[in-house]
């Protein structure tokens, strides 16, 4: 059920005591915080004040889809941006012309997943130099060293913080996949 957040002052202009309260319509948690607003005696001293505390509690999403790849084969998007930072899905190394995994084993494989990432993070106006995190998935842990060679060739000092980690299975019997969150 969707939530608002009610706000009332105790003491002084900054200190303000939150509320959860149950809404029953899609912006009625702003319309409520605006009445509140509006009967208070010694409130928010000015309008603007409102707007800026909702948009600090207001969370929007936006997709981010590169038009080189082929599209998702499932509920989910390529990047979501949200809050100063976009969540990659896990890339697998998918083909984008016949939408089969790349042949020639983990080398061939994670070139493709970073040339997969490399095109979202093109669509979203970033490189590889504002990743901050990279989660690798793999199916075999002896495919590590060859997996971190191609990988070291994307990234340099600061290297992002990283997951690494052994799955039994991924999407389309693929070897490595690679999932980033980057700074915005």
């Amino acid at each position: 059920m969707p939530h608002a957040i009610q706000i009332w002052q105790t003491r002084g202009p900054e200190v303000l005591n939150w509320t959860p309260i149950e809404v029953s319509e899609p912006g009625s948690g702003q319309e409520c915080l605006r009445r509140l607003w509006a009967r208070s005696t010694s409130g928010f001293h000015h309008p603007d004040q409102i707007d800026q505390y909702l948009q600090e509690f207001a969370m929007s999403k936006t997709a981010i889809t590169s038009p080189e790849l082929a599209p998702p084969v499932g509920p989910f998007s390529q990047a979501i941006e949200a809050g100063g930072f976009l969540y990659f899905s896990g890339q697998v190394a998918q083909d984008p012309a016949t939408g089969k995994v790349v042949e020639g084993a983990i080398v061939a494989e994670t070139e493709r997943v970073f040339q997969n990432l490399s095109a979202v993070l093109k669509a979203a106006g970033k490189s590889f130099n504002d990743v901050v995190r990279a989660g690798v998935y793999l199916t075999s842990m002896s495919d590590f060293v060859a997996m971190n060679g191609i990988y070291a060739k994307y990234f340099s000092q600061p290297f992002p913080a990283r997951t690494t980690i052994a799955v039994a299975a991924l999407p389309l019997g693929a070897s490595v996949e690679i999932d980033l969150v980057v700074k915005a």
